[in-house]
């Protein structure tokens, strides 16, 4: 597949998923400043973000993606779904970022739907989780305007040993919205 459009969104832009590549790392770097990672524990050293920039290209469970305007593609962030065990149960997680140049647009809204298709194609698990921090409200609105459900609130670990109060926003991929 080369790219998803996400085509809801009356009046305003499209974006599209462009799966992940080997030459996507320097948008992870500039996803990496202390703006953009606040709620997430900050940013990670260049060797982590080696490591995740190589679990991103690696096919597995799930994919990331780039996100860019449908119509001439500029990239504006990041967004993916991968595998996870949540409570005794196998779930697609998913996580976005949009650059601070191209926030409070929509685009984020629009690149979470178009990632809730892909993870609903992608079939395996019935549920699609996002967990943003509880004093994140740009990403808690994300999940509200992409259409998942408030479960409520849990302790969440992220970055591994850090511990953070998130919400518990779900879609259950087998009912059409």
């Amino acid at each position: 597949m080369d790219s998803l459009d996400e085509r809801t969104g009356v009046g305003g832009e499209r974006v599209s998923l462009v799966p992940w590549t080997e030459r996507d790392l320097w948008l992870l770097r500039r996803l990496n400043s202390p703006e953009m990672t606040e709620h997430l524990g900050g940013p990670e050293s260049e060797e982590q973000l080696l490591v995740r920039h190589r679990r991103y290209v690696e096919p597995a469970p799930g994919r990331m993606y780039r996100v860019t305007l449908a119509d001439g593609g500029e990239t504006v962030g990041s967004v993916g779904f991968w595998q996870r065990t949540w409570r005794d149960t196998g779930i697609w997680e998913t996580g976005w970022g949009v650059l601070p140049e191209f926030q409070g647009r929509g685009l984020a809204v629009r690149a979470a739907r178009a990632v809730r298709e892909a993870a609903r194609a992608a079939g395996s698990h019935r549920y699609l989780h996002a967990f943003p921090s509880v004093g994140h409200a740009a990403s808690n609105a994300v999940c509200r305007g992409a259409g998942f459900t408030l479960l409520g609130q849990v302790d969440f670990e992220y970055p591994k040993g850090h511990w953070i109060r998130s919400n518990d926003w779900r879609v259950d991929l087998e009912r059409e919205d």
